[in-house]
């Protein structure tokens, strides 16, 4: 079994701090953490001095990158998203599907499963975030209208059975959708609200249910009102929801970040990308969904002007989230890395630098750039 020492770096420890010292790998798991910087003689040594050492950042929505989008269906296609996200600090990741016909979408789940299968080259496919098709046709965002539809058990049945949705977002408000959320947990499944007209009872009447996370709050969501404080106010006063936030700093404003940060806490609030194929790409014409998508200064819109999913890379979104919401370092990372794992239930095997955890591991230079990831004790990318 390999042994692997991460040397001198400032380390990102649970409790929140920086400290520097040695992390030891074995094989695919952290052996242990040496505050002295003590490094086992067999050990092959990688020099961390000058760089921050985080846990990887896990990224439970994103669509595609590099000119490839989930919905290719392809193993190339996937492969180049993983090892572009890996490029940018992520170490895995939920392949996001969009609304579309049951068999491209079956196609995409297919696709994810052989990836996980046979491993992926960079960051690590943790399963399938199903976004749509069982949303609301008022909160469609970029969407496709024309595969919108109702929540089906001889459907959604089907797209369960491979095991490995990790995540669905739906609308509440929906008729059958109580079932479907009930189901989508007793198979662990986690459950968002995303592109939902829901009330605030609506909301919280599903995380009773077992809804527990939100989909890109603010976007494509019912707004917060004073008298009706809507989906929105429910995903930020309701404890029990993780909060998913795209920090591009176009999608929502710094001020509107800063709040969703001081609601939800330490805890609850995770950075997301929520990347399409131009991630890396580019400004020119794509296709998401099946929808033109034009990408000019980096924003990814449709011709009538909706926001289309992002060019953003997580380690972007730790840097905005700095700014935005008045975090340390140690802060932001835990938005992309402990919360996140937490959300989708790999709080226990993820997200932390621990005896026992998967070695899974980002080094961040001064100006937070990635000079290395590792995933599962493996380095699958090197600036």
């Amino acid at each position: 079994m390999a042994t692997i020492a991460l040397v001198g770096g400032e380390v990102a420890t649970p409790s929140g701090e920086l400290r520097r010292g040695t992390v030891v790998v074995r094989g695919s798991t952290i052996a242990t953490i040496n505050p002295e910087g003590g490094c086992p003689p067999e050990a092959e040594v990688i020099d961390a001095r000058g760089r921050v050492v985080s846990p990887g950042f896990i990224d439970v929505h994103i669509h595609g990158a590099a000119g490839h989008d989930i919905m290719d269906a392809t193993p190339e296609a996937l492969a180049a998203i993983s090892g572009f996200a890996a490029q940018h600090g992520v170490t895995g990741f939920l392949p996001t599907t969009v609304t579309a016909g049951l068999e491209a979408t079956w196609a995409a789940i297919g696709a994810v499963d052989e990836l996980q299968r046979a491993g992926a080259p960079g960051a690590a496919a943790l399963g399938v975030h199903l976004e749509g098709p069982y949303i609301s046709g008022e909160r469609m965002g970029a969407q496709n209208p024309a595969h919108v539809r109702g929540a089906e058990p001889s459907e959604y049945v089907r797209l369960f059975e491979l095991g490995n949705i990790r995540l669905i977002s739906l609308a509440p408000e929906m008729p059958g959708i109580e079932r479907l959320v009930r189901f989508a947990v007793a198979r662990g499944a986690a459950v968002a609200v995303g592109h939902s007209s829901a009330t605030y009872d609506q909301v919280l009447a599903a995380v009773g249910w077992g809804l527990s996370q939100a989909t890109h709050t603010y976007n494509a969501m019912r707004e917060m009102h004073h008298r009706e404080p809507g989906a929105t106010g429910a995903v930020l006063t309701c404890d029990a929801i993780y909060a998913q936030v795209i920090v591009d700093l176009v999608h929502v404003h710094p001020a509107m970040v800063k709040l969703l940060v001081r609601a939800k806490g330490p805890d609850r609030a995770v950075l997301v990308t929520d990347a399409m194929r131009a991630a890396g790409m580019p400004d020119g014409r794509y296709d998401l969904g099946g929808q033109e998508t034009i990408v000019k200064g980096g924003e990814a819109r449709l011709p009538a002007g909706n926001l289309a999913g992002s060019t953003l890379t997580m380690e972007r979104a730790v840097r905005n989230v700095m700014g935005a919401a008045e975090l340390t370092l140690p802060q932001a990372l835990r938005l992309a890395t402990r919360n996140p794992a937490a959300s989708i239930g790999l709080g226990g095997r993820k997200g932390q630098l621990a005896p026992g955890y998967d070695a899974d591991i980002v080094l961040l230079d001064a100006d937070l750039r990635v000079a290395l990831t590792m995933v599962g004790g493996r380095v699958v990318y090197r600036a």
